[in-house]
């Protein structure tokens, strides 16, 4: 029993070490607005919505839609508001800062099989 306890422990620490470090490197790569870095974790299809669109993109078109939307606006920084979990994944809250204003930005993530993918993203002007 003794054993049990301590494995199912274990799996578990592992299981929420993993999680923090998807959204953590989702964090990071908006902060550098690096849009390849965010795919890596997109879902096969993900929701995004930005102030001009709003739709459900496979993964590489995605990726395409956040890299434009970066490049145009030269990403400065990402500072993270709010960042937190539930049960059937991570997300965050933060204000995207660009050489053309600010955005209120918002990454769901999932847990999916083994890992962490992202389901949705939502940028809004402030």
């Amino acid at each position: 029993m003794k054993k049990t306890l301590i494995l199912v422990s274990i799996l578990f620490c592992s299981i929420l070490s993993f999680a923090q470090g998807g959204i953590d490197e989702v964090i990071s790569a908006m902060k550098n607005g690096n849009a390849s870095a965010v795919a890596k974790y997109f879902d096969n299809y993900i929701d995004i919505t930005l102030p001009d669109k709003s739709s459900n993109y496979s993964k590489s078109q995605g990726e395409l839609i956040i890299k434009d939307f970066f490049s145009s606006n030269g990403v400065k920084n990402f500072d993270v508001k709010h960042k937190g979990n539930n049960d059937n994944g991570d997300y965050c809250i933060g204000t995207l800062l660009t050489k053309n204003g600010n955005y209120r930005a918002t990454v769901y993530m999932r847990v999916k099989g083994n890992k962490q993918v992202i389901q949705d993203i939502r940028i809004q002007q402030l």
